[in-house]
């Protein structure tokens, strides 16, 4: 049935390449399935580089392995290997985070969703007694929040529970998630829960955070592939079979017959879009002006990650890491200790870790030239542990526009850009910019675009395929 099929996806990212797989499991060998990327490699914004001689990780470094589309994955490309093969899923070493704030290290906050505490019991030294005493009398001030309600996050974190709590414990968390801050990030979008536990009536924020606390489960949270996600972008291709075209931009999208015209490739049966919010809004133009407008109305942020190699008797300490408060005198917002967080990475002729530089609004450092970053890394890292030196290797990789930002109606944003995109039959939507940032949410969403295109182009739902 899938004979003469002739698919465009655009975007090469993993979104992209997960919906290729897709389409090309469910089709078989006779669709034909291309791929348009604009850049000159694939894999969007996720990366692996060599550095001292070993496989790093440069973009996206780990996916949540509690959501099931990983493993899932994983397992259908052969990569779910016994310890030591190639591909095989790994995890981190459970070694603690920490948060930098005024100038000291703190232990990461216990018991908080995204860093928005239930109390202060497991806040420690980040916020002072006034903040202590103000988070306690929280849960005797009326909450006035509407079922549908949004707001930022530093909005309403700030004026239930003070300052110290946004800057100190949540902008931390979410500039590590959206390389933006509590200012910029919507409660709806990105606390789904929250925002179901504040709809349900809670009294409070800090019983709204109780009830949208995560049940307490066995085995780690994160995972990552041995050998870095070029491992997983490399078996993608070669299952997806499809014909990718690098350096080739899709200018145009015309509906077409049946299907559509899309340049500069032609006619084809059904499109994929898995590109960022701006080339979203570009292509959907007059063919669905609200979903553009939409689109459009998305926010990016930029960021840049320098990964370094350092002798392997360098003082760093036992921790997988350290986020940033705000308002601190270091230049980067996260330091990743690379080699202590995950086992399987590095090994006794270095030690990894990656420096991260940039959020939304403060985006400036991101185009410093790569000596001036590499610098501004050396000092972070004298100021955060005391290491001094030079390192062994250095790879400066830049982000630009490379995390959309989740603000206050983004939901809505979402149902604009899904329900103009339904009314054109051959087209499916997916990325990033939708219901999700991290990698399973893009391979879930991927997944989901190719199955659509599959029940418009063969008349059946994907699963009966």
């Amino acid at each position: 049935m899938s004979q003469g099929v002739r698919i465009a996806v655009v975007g090469g990212g993993v979104t992209g390449l997960s919906a290729a797989h897709r389409l090309r499991t469910l089709l078989g060998p006779t669709a034909e399935i291309l791929v348009l990327e604009a850049a000159d490699r694939t894999g969007g914004k996720i990366r692996t580089v060599d550095l001292a001689g070993h496989r790093m990780d440069v973009g996206a470094e780990a996916f949540l392995a509690r959501r099931p589309e990983m493993p899932l994955l994983l397992a259908e490309l052969g990569l779910a290997g016994a310890v030591g093969e190639r591909g095989e899923l790994v995890h981190p070493s459970g070694l603690p985070s920490l948060i930098r704030s005024g100038a000291a290290a703190h232990p990461m906050p216990q018991h908080t969703l995204m860093g928005i505490p239930a109390s202060a019991a497991g806040l420690g030294a980040l916020v002072g007694p006034d903040t202590r005493a103000r988070i306690a009398a929280e849960r005797t001030r009326p909450l006035e929040w509407a079922a549908g309600d949004d707001t930022d996050v530093a909005s309403l974190v700030s004026d239930r529970f003070g300052a110290e709590v946004t800057r100190n414990c949540v902008d931390p968390l979410l500039g590590g998630v959206y390389s933006g801050s509590a200012a910029t990030i919507g409660v709806r979008a990105a606390l789904p829960t929250l925002a179901a536990a504040l709809d349900a009536g809670a009294a409070s924020l800090g019983e709204a955070v109780e009830r949208a606390l995560p049940q307490s489960r066995p085995g780690p949270v994160f995972g990552a592939v041995r050998g870095g996600y070029d491992v997983l972008l490399r078996a993608l291709e070669a299952a997806a079979a499809a014909e990718i075209r690098l350096s080739t931009r899709a200018s145009g999208l015309t509906p077409s017959g049946d299907g559509w015209w899309l340049d500069p490739v032609g006619q084809v049966d059904a499109v994929i879009l898995a590109v960022p919010a701006p080339e979203l809004a570009t292509l959907l133009g007059r063919n669905a002006v609200p979903a553009a407008a939409a689109a459009a109305s998305i926010e990016l942020a930029s960021s840049a990650v320098v990964a370094l190699a350092l002798p392997p008797d360098a003082p760093l300490p036992r921790n997988s890491g350290m986020l940033v408060a705000t308002g601190e005198s270091t230049h980067a917002k996260a330091c990743t200790l690379s080699s202590r967080k995950w086992p399987s990475l590095g090994g006794p002729d270095s030690q990894l870790l990656r420096m991260s530089f940039g959020r939304y609004g403060q985006e400036d450092v991101v185009d410093l030239p790569d000596a001036q970053l590499i610098a501004l890394a050396i000092e972070d890292l004298r100021t955060m542990f005391g290491v001094t030196g030079t390192p062994l290797d250095a790879v400066v990789q830049r982000w630009h526009d490379g995390l959309p930002q989740y603000g206050p109606g983004h939901d809505g944003k979402v149902a604009a850009i899904e329900s103009g995109v339904a009314a054109l039959p051959g087209l499916a939507v997916a990325g990033a910019l939708l219901r999700g940032v991290g990698v399973p949410a893009c391979v879930a969403g991927g997944r989901a675009a190719a199955e659509q295109i599959v029940a418009k182009v063969t008349g059946r739902a994907a699963g009966r395929v």
